[in-house]
């Protein structure tokens, strides 16, 4: 696929490099300098990293869900344990080959790539997607593009884990540049998220970037999280964590407990809300943060933490690792991990023609070229980085004024129609649509969706999984009475190729406030 190049941004972007000699640089004068073979160990530390922490967590990904893990149940590591994985249960890697992707288009359209590249090639990868990535990937497909694709009012999903778990690469291409890191998060995570949701990646790529200018993990939790507006519910859950640790300094399971007291009721995710499931970036930033600050820079402990706190115990390890990697360093890391990583280094990740060994290349690459347009120097065996001070991101809120109340149970395949009456201002419909035949091709069918007598939207359906749209429809908009929903076919003959099930429905009530 071809990249879209900005013209008259490139001839802008050129001149002042010309008049400037640097771009993006800070108005400080603190700068960092560490030989090559040290900015190449970090960013191969960071990805090792990440990937041992995905593989260690992986047989409990949500099932520990609104519990933690028991201290009596073990989580299994042998000899070869990677490589099984890789080839056995290759999509567990989602997190990485996820990154990936956008690494993949810094390589082949430059640090300067426009958004739609990476948004194209995020919607039409042949991997499969879910929560905030899928409604992302519909809506770009759909003429709906970023930012607006992220969007809550577009996007169900805005706050869930997404970007989290995608945004590593942002801070191993900006060592020492948090503020960098988080410039090439607002163009890519709002493909597919939007506040609280697109701060977990801000921060992660932040930790990243400070890994490689401090060996103090306290520092690194802290300084990034000056990344996030204090204002927003992510800073005040990541500050309640760091003060928790304070008080709590021997009990991790004790800050585990106020987390859940204070920060687990999950309102956006239509999935996770009056369900113990919860996907939310917010509460699973909070478990990266426990496992780093009780870790005490042990890998051991810092994973089996991150893990133990439940819910996305996959990702949140890999984070939590990932980001120690890079703090520690890739010769840093003890063999009983390194040695399983070793012998999957030249193997691809599915999905993708980037293995590990290819991966450290190109982001040590990408860092270079980076340090340079910020202001920094690189010699042939060394580099200078000028340091950024984190600075807050803008503010952002999704789900703003308005509060889950009610789910409605309807089980129903669809017929004619489905109608359903409600009390509140919003609602999100879920179900599913497939094909009849199994055999038969896939196809997208017309849906309309009638509030209160008026058709309101007609929406294609996709029976593809891979192009599927995550709910069937949403508005977060009403006024506060009574409403009537109705779906009904556009045209009644899809009902003889397609299945449409309702499953239930997520009632809101409160007025939305949008920003």
């Amino acid at each position: 696929m071809k990249c879209k190049y900005l013209i008259l941004a490139g001839i802008i972007l050129a001149f002042t490099q010309c008049k400037n000699g640097k771009q993006n640089q800070e108005s400080n004068d603190k700068s960092i300098t560490m030989s090559k073979a040290k900015l190449q160990d970090k960013i191969m530390g960071g990805w090792a990293g990440q990937t041992i922490g995905v593989t260690y967590g992986g047989p409990v990904e949500f099932r520990f869900k609104g519990t933690m893990m028991q201290d009596y149940q073990p989580i299994p590591w042998y000899d070869g344990y990677v490589k099984w994985w890789y080839q056995n249960a290759p999509g567990l890697y989602d997190d990485i080959y996820m990154d990936l992707t956008f690494v993949e288009v810094f390589e082949r359209c430059g640090l300067d790539a426009p958004v739609d590249s990476f948004a194209s090639a995020f919607a039409n990868a042949s991997y499969d997607l879910w929560h905030a990535n899928q409604a992302g990937r519909y809506n770009y497909l759909n003429g709906i593009k970023p930012p607006f694709s992220g969007h809550w009012l577009n996007n169900p999903h805005a706050d869930c884990i997404d970007y989290q778990i995608e945004a590593d690469y942002s801070g191993l291409m900006s060592p020492a540049m948090p503020n960098t890191a988080s410039q090439i998060s607002d163009k890519i995570g709002h493909i597919m998220n939007f506040g609280d949701g697109w701060y977990g990646g801000v921060y992660v790529g932040a930790m990243y970037s400070l890994a490689f200018a401090s060996d103090d993990i306290n520092y690194i939790v802290n300084e990034a999280l000056k990344t996030i507006p204090a204002e927003s519910d992510f800073y005040k859950c990541i500050s309640d964590v760091i003060a928790w640790q304070k008080k709590y300094p021997n009990d991790w399971k004790q800050t585990w407990f106020e987390v859940q007291k204070k920060w687990s009721d999950d309102k956006g995710c239509p999935e996770g809300v009056f369900d113990a499931f919860d996907i939310d970036a917010t509460v699973n930033s909070a478990y990266v943060v426990i496992g780093l600050l009780y870790g005490n820079k042990d890998i051991q402990k810092t994973l089996d933490i991150a893990t133990r706190c439940g819910q996305d115990a996959d990702c949140n390890p890999s984070t939590a690792g990932g980001i120690l990697g890079t703090m520690l360093g890739y010769s840093k890391i003890p063999d009983y991990w390194l040695k399983n990583i070793k012998e999957v280094e030249d193997m691809n990740f599915k999905y993708t023609t980037i293995s590990l060994n290819k991966v450290y290349a190109l982001s040590e690459k990408h860092a270079i070229e980076n340090i340079k347009r910020n202001g920094g120097e690189v010699s042939d065996t060394s580099v200078t980085i000028l340091f950024q001070e984190p600075k807050a991101v803008k503010f952002e809120k999704s789900f703003d004024g308005i509060m889950p109340v009610k789910r409605i149970d309807i089980e129903k395949n669809m017929e004619k129609s489905i109608a359903f009456d409600f009390e509140g201002t919003g609602f999100v419909i879920r179900g599913e649509v497939t094909k009849i035949e199994k055999d038969a091709k896939d196809k997208d069918v017309m849906v309309e969706l009638w509030i209160d007598g008026k058709k309101t939207e007609t929406a294609k359906l996709p029976t593809a999984f891979k192009t599927r749209r995550y709910e069937l429809f949403w508005n977060y908009q009403l006024p506060m009475q009574k409403h009537a929903v109705e779906i009904k076919w556009a045209d009644p003959k899809d009902a003889a190729d397609a299945n449409i099930n309702v499953s239930n429905v997520i009632v809101y009530s409160g007025t939305a406030k949008v920003n």
